[in-house]
């Protein structure tokens, strides 16, 4: 009953009536394997330089049965946030829910609101809260049934109205905000494909960008298809210069006061992408003070 009131004076305090919000708030609740009052506090220096404090990193680093962190990536569209939260969830042992996969998995089932989001999507509109918490909701509760405990969010909250249900009903450990600089997202975004058969996803983009003004220059290779989805490649709908610009100037009117939101609480950690995934991986996991075993041994070898 206590787990109960929580939620709904969370809901209630966001402003979201409806029973979608409700329903999410019990979920999310019942996935969290903390206490509401463990929160941290972390280092929010810009760059390369950022580091968790090491005294908060100890509350973070569990062993593998107790892998149950609450986090959540931040960035543009584009930026690669379902790469390195999908690479985390692996090394972790969580689950990573990417809402962008929900409202595509959506789409692509006919359902009731797959009409209405067709549009949305097209016209590089952001998904209305109430949609993406229903979504959400659904994906929680078939993880509560399979016995899964904590998660990677990518894609929620995208709103300052989503971050205040979120931190009603649960604590959320870390914010991982992912930078790139805006030519190269661009020319990243252009260059998305994906394979009409395995679902695959690749890149075509070669960016290689000089150093200039100061700027230290920038070169992330293409992600070509293996030989068996080259001629099966297909380009994102939404995935045109006018949509991706589009995204990009409603991500900085709604989605920046969300960096604020979490900045002001000490949970945020801004990471800029130095390059492609060679490059940048290894440097989020020491700003993150982790180790990828196999990693190194695929370097070693």
């Amino acid at each position: 009953m206590a787990v109960l009131s929580r939620c709904s004076r969370a809901v209630t305090a966001a402003t979201t009536p409806n029973a979608a919000a409700a329903k999410f708030s019990y979920l999310i609740r019942a996935l969290s394997p903390f206490s509401s009052s463990s929160s941290s506090t972390f280092d929010a220096d810009n760059g390369l330089n950022s580091r968790i404090k090491p005294a908060v990193f100890g509350a973070l680093k569990r062993e593998p049965k107790d892998r149950n962190v609450q986090w959540v990536f931040l960035g543009c569209p584009g930026v690669g946030k379902g790469t390195y939260a999908s690479r985390l969830s692996d090394l972790l042992g969580i689950p990573h829910i990417a809402t962008g996969d929900l409202v595509r998995d959506e789409l692509a089932s006919s359902g009731p609101l797959s009409s209405q989001l067709k549009e949305i999507v097209n016209q590089g509109k952001l998904v209305s809260d109430e949609i993406i918490v229903d979504l959400l909701s659904k994906r929680l509760e078939a993880g509560e049934a399979k016995g899964e405990s904590g998660f990677i969010l990518d894609g929620f909250p995208r709103t300052v109205r989503q971050a205040e249900i979120l931190e009603g009903v649960t604590d959320i450990d870390l914010v991982i905000n992912l930078k790139l600089r805006e030519e190269a997202l661009l020319a990243k975004c252009l260059g998305r494909r994906i394979c009409s058969e395995c679902g695959g996803n690749y890149n075509v983009a070669c960016i290689d960008i000089k150093a200039e003004n100061g700027k230290p220059g920038m070169y992330m290779a293409p992600l070509p298809p293996p030989p068996q989805c080259a001629s099966k490649l297909i380009t994102r709908a939404d995935d045109t210069e006018e949509v991706v610009k589009q995204r990009l100037r409603i991500y900085q009117a709604m989605t920046l006061p969300v960096e604020d939101f979490y900045r002001s609480r000490g949970k945020l950690l801004e990471f800029d992408l130095p390059g492609g995934v060679r490059e940048s991986w290894p440097k989020l996991l020491h700003a993150l003070n982790l180790e990828d075993e196999e990693d190194k041994q695929s370097a070693a070898a």
